[in-house]
């Protein structure tokens, strides 16, 4: 895996994390209804936001960047608001990579280079400019509504919304404590089609699509995510990700030996092992925005100047 970006090794890597149905029943967007109340608009989009305890899947993940396209199959575990973990499988079902992301820390499994991490985030400011709010993540990843750094939304927090509806499209935004622009878009049924992450300059962009919408234990839920990072308008490249053999509410066990002769590592040297691509900085901070909405930008700065990231000229 060479030459990929901070961002895509973090989708690959963490993001990954999702899953969620038993029936695989084709449904469409939804054009019905007219405007609703601002209040009763996120009542009825909590109300029927995809609900699971548990969730199991197959992804099959395709990273498409200029020069550089590779796919692998990922099996997943999640557990709401507690943990989910991934398995990186990309040769005949051999497990190369396993990482386990819980509410306050992270493990990683490096078969491949017999290596490890395990830690808290607490002690891995410093090693990354990257913090994970593991709560965003869990949002974006099972196509639910989120305000930066929230765990939840409770109904005294649907103020800090901005909702325009026109017949059945609705669009809602929220800016983060950064100045972020969260663009949501949702149908007349209050699904979200895409999440869009914008810079104040609207120049640099993280958009988050949502497709081929399937029943699942009767509700929709999209099959299909198109992860693109944006840069005047034009895609600098993406990860898709097509999800199979999903199933909700079973036992799921999360298992996570660690072989007594592995080495453990910090969590930088596996990010540096990625020989990570070059984004640039307003890009860049779109993603940090998703994973860690509540710090300052002089903490952000600080963690940017104690990491030496290998990172190639743009072309």
């Amino acid at each position: 895996m060479n030459k990929i970006s901070l961002a895509f090794a973090l989708v690959f890597f963490i993001a990954l994390s999702f899953t969620g149905c038993k029936s695989t029943k084709k449904v469409g967007t939804v054009e019905a209804g007219g405007a609703k109340a601002h209040n009763e608009f996120f009542t009825l989009m909590q109300e029927q936001a995809f609900k699971y305890e548990t969730l199991t899947a197959r992804l099959n993940v395709d990273l498409n960047l200029p020069g550089n396209n590779m796919s692998s199959r990922v099996d997943l575990k999640m557990v709401k608001d507690s943990a989910f973990q991934l398995s990186v499988q990309p040769f005949l079902g051999i497990e190369v990579f396993r990482a386990e992301i819980s509410v306050d820390s992270v493990k990683v499994i490096d078969r491949m280079n017999k290596r490890y991490v395990a830690d808290n985030y607490a002690n891995l400011k410093g090693q990354t400019p990257i913090e994970f709010n593991f709560y965003n993540l869990q949002a974006l990843f099972t196509n639910r509504l989120f305000l930066p750094g929230q765990q939840g939304i409770s109904p005294k927090l649907y103020n800090r919304f901005k909702l325009k509806q026109d017949g059945p499209a609705a669009e809602i935004q929220v800016k983060d404590v950064m100045g972020l622009l969260y663009t949501f878009m949702a149908d007349g049924e209050e699904k979200i089609l895409s999440t869009c992450i914008s810079e104040p300059s609207d120049r640099y962009a993280l958009q988050w699509d949502y497709a081929d919408f399937r029943l699942a234990d009767g509700q929709p839920f999209p099959m299909r995510m198109d992860v693109q990072v944006m840069k005047d308008g034009t895609s600098q490249g993406g990860v898709t990700l097509h999800f199979s053999r999903m199933q909700t509410d079973v036992p799921v066990k999360m298992d996570f030996s660690i072989p007594a002769k592995y080495k453990r590592i910090t969590l930088s040297q596996i990010i540096k092992s990625l020989s990570i691509n070059k984004m640039s900085g307003s890009s860049y901070s779109c993603w940090r925005s998703v994973l860690f909405p509540h710090r300052t930008r002089q903490e952000y700065a600080n963690s940017k100047s104690s990491v030496k990231l290998h990172l190639p000229r743009s072309r």
